[in-house]
């Protein structure tokens, strides 16, 4: 059975940093790509990062270029999500999701991802 357990979410103040874990095991060989999604409450859930498990290409959405970097570690078989200088506006639920996807950029393409964790909450106060 397909695995991914999210860690590493947690509550700090504006400026902070935090990192997300995302552990996978049992992942199909078909695929390709690891992204990090977000959902705050009343708002739709977006792609804010993702990672080509071969090749550690990757690709953020504006919002959190520069602050955000997403990196894997094969060994370990898991994805992480760096994130520095956090704003409010980055409190949401955040997950992560597996899947097989052919396109540059952001993870807008959230049909692609047919496994996803059960996410960990992130808080920042200002």
């Amino acid at each position: 059975q397909v695995q991914l357990v999210e860690s590493g979410g947690g509550s700090v103040q504006a400026g902070g940093s935090l990192r997300l874990a995302c552990a996978a095991s049992r992942l199909p060989i078909s695929i390709n790509n690891i992204g990090w999604f977000r959902q705050a409450p009343g708002k739709e859930r977006e792609g804010v990062a993702s990672i080509y498990t071969t090749t550690g290409s990757s690709n953020y959405i504006d919002s959190v270029k520069g602050r955000f970097t997403i990196s894997r570690d094969k060994a370990k078989n898991t994805v992480y999500l760096q994130m520095n200088n956090l704003k409010p506006e980055d409190t949401a639920m955040y997950y992560c999701a597996a899947g097989f996807r052919l396109s540059l950029g952001p993870p807008t393409d959230e049909g692609k991802f047919n496994y996803w964790g059960q996410g960990t909450q992130v808080t920042v106060s200002s």
